[in-house]
């Protein structure tokens, strides 16, 4: 029987995703962002899921609210106040904090355990560094010190054991759940709340329809936080899952996973997703991310289209042998790229790709000419750009640690676009200065130009390779920032300035940010009616339709049955 409501008792879980700073301190928030969170969204779902069934008890009210910092200020005070009005019993779970937001994350989780409220960390950076490293780094003893608790794992199948644990006041210092990873069949299905969704630009929800990975790529961290076996979710979870976001009016869904391809229930999810936009007429678009061997998989192109895919991200990372073979990338075959890329443009799938500088081979004369190779000879549509960054959790930072040599102490700055490191052929400058000339000369105007032609002749769209142009090349260009973190109206929050730099005088901070935006978007504005003018004219062209050039000549692959890569 339920306890009469006087005697009811609430709960308060705040979850945060926190954002990070900039280069003058400021955290990087939007009006509207573009990525979302499947962190967020994965522990949301859980806590809701414990609340609903009153896993507390049945005379524990949870009440959960969800923020993601990168686009929403986080109302600490109010979170403060409503805890300690509710008798101090509350949890704030800091989300998915990454490397570079982990300052960030010790300094909100600092506001609460000053006031005595219990905050719990997880993310690839605690994970990363539980899992790869010989004991805990400065940065994580120090919020262990604070009275954070460190998670580090999954959550499934533990959330209602951490809430309870909270709730009676007994978190552990350490919960470590690396070697107990859980089975995603059958598990709660992430979830956004409406209110945070709506944030994003393009209310896109995002889900992973599996975890981990089998290659050994030494930079990436997901080997050694997911593992390397494919761990994957139900086609009825899935199908839950895109119901429940269709029914809050999502249309877009992010696929997280790292490497879809390497999911091995991926064909059976592709054929549900394709049940339920063909016999049932649900329209919904997906982004995936996949590898490059991911077209000799026979059907997975065909159905990934089928299934709503219209974006895909390929992990291309270099063009140079020399540089995939010390990364240890050895699935990528730099021959067989032109095939891949061809393979998605005949669905209509705009390819995006990330390409990694600072490679052991690199020198900036060589980047530069990888890049003219691309844009003469590869028909990949939009490439972004990252700085090679040991990220704690990697086979590469463990390498570094162990014979000690130099990086960056700073981890606000392991955001993939700065120097934490020293590169045997460049200095940091020289380092430095071709990641900006990477972004100006890929996107230069001739091959903006080309690449708007190339996308009228496959039929991609010229409105929608403009925008994604806008979307990649203007973040970098104009706001000053990695698109992955990037978003529509940079707020700038004069209180929210990273501890140990001054709190600007209002008088000079927001006549010089009102400047600052107008400056930004004044250029921006001029930018887009440019790249709007060329499109118009590549539309208009005489047999536009009929364009080609190098990149896009060359048969169609036929997949060979017998060489299925999901044996991998």
């Amino acid at each position: 029987m339920a306890a009469d409501a006087e005697d009811r008792q609430q709960f308060f879980v705040e979850i945060i995703k926190p954002s990070h700073y900039d280069d003058d301190g400021y955290v990087i928030q939007w009006v509207r962002a573009f990525i979302p969170s499947n962190s967020l969204a994965c522990l949301y779902a859980l806590v809701e899921d414990v609340r609903q069934r009153r896993g507390l008890g049945p005379d524990v009210d949870i009440v959960v609210s969800a923020y993601d910092e990168v686009h929403t200020v986080i109302p600490v005070r109010d979170i403060i106040r409503r805890i300690q009005a509710g008798g101090g019993r509350g949890v704030v779970l800091l989300a998915g904090v990454q490397s570079n937001q982990f300052p960030r994350a010790a300094d909100l989780a600092r506001e609460f355990r000053a006031a005595g409220i219990a905050v719990a960390v997880g993310g690839f950076h605690v994970s990363g560094c539980l899992a790869m490293l010989p004991e805990l780094p400065p940065d994580l003893r120090a919020a262990r010190e604070m009275g954070v608790t460190l998670f580090a794992g999954e959550a499934e199948g533990r959330m209602a054991q951490l809430l309870a644990d909270a709730y009676h006041g007994r978190l552990q210092p350490v919960y470590n759940f690396l070697n107990d990873l859980p089975d995603l069949r059958g598990q709660v299905i992430p979830l956004l709340p409406g209110g945070v969704l709506r944030r994003y630009m393009q209310q896109e929800s995002p889900f992973d329809a599996g975890r981990g990975c089998p290659f050994q790529c030494s930079f990436c961290t997901i080997i050694n936080v997911q593992g390397r076996k494919s761990r994957y979710r139900d086609a009825d979870d899935v199908e839950r899952l895109v119901r429940a976001n269709v029914a809050q009016g999502a249309r877009k869904f992010f696929i997280t996973d790292d490497d879809l391809a390497r999911n091995r229930n991926w064909e059976a999810i592709f054929d549900r997703l394709i049940a339920l936009r063909e016999q049932e007429g649900l329209r919904f678009r997906l982004l995936m991310q996949v590898d490059t061997q991911c077209h000799k998989i026979p059907r997975f192109i065909d159905k990934a289209a089928r299934a709503g895919c219209r974006r895909v991200f390929l992990g291309l990372e270099s063009v140079n042998p020399e540089n995939l073979a010390a990364a240890r990338k050895h699935q990528n075959h730099v021959g067989q790229y032109r095939t891949l890329l061809q393979a998605w443009r005949a669905r209509r799938v705009l390819t995006i790709a990330g390409y990694i500088l600072g490679f052991p081979a690199d020198t900036p004369g060589s980047v530069e000419r990888d890049i003219r190779t691309i844009q003469r000879e590869l028909p990949v549509d939009i490439l972004e750009f990252f700085v090679l960054t040991p990220l704690p959790g990697s086979a590469d930072h463990q390498a570094l640690y162990r014979r000690g040599e130099w990086m960056d102490p700073d981890m606000n700055r392991y955001d993939v676009e700065h120097v934490t490191t020293a590169h045997p052929r460049m200095s940091a400058r020289e380092w430095r200065e071709v990641y900006d000339r990477a972004w100006h000369l890929y996107y230069s105007p001739r091959h903006v130009e080309t690449l708007l032609r190339r996308a009228r002749a496959s039929q991609l769209g010229t409105k929608r390779m403009a925008a994604s142009i806008m979307w990649y090349y203007g973040s970098y260009r104009f706001e000053k920032v990695h698109p992955l973190q990037g978003g529509v109206l940079r707020r700038k929050v004069r209180a929210t300035r990273r501890p140990g730099l001054p709190r600007e005088n209002p008088l000079l901070f927001y006549p010089r940010r009102a400047w600052e935006a107008l400056a930004t978007y004044a250029d921006m504005g001029r930018y887009f009616l440019w790249l709007d003018r060329l499109r118009r004219r590549v539309d208009r062209a005489p047999n536009a339709a009929a364009y080609t050039d190098a990149a896009l000549t060359g048969a169609e692959p036929t997949p060979d049955p017998a060489n299925d890569p999901r044996a991998a």
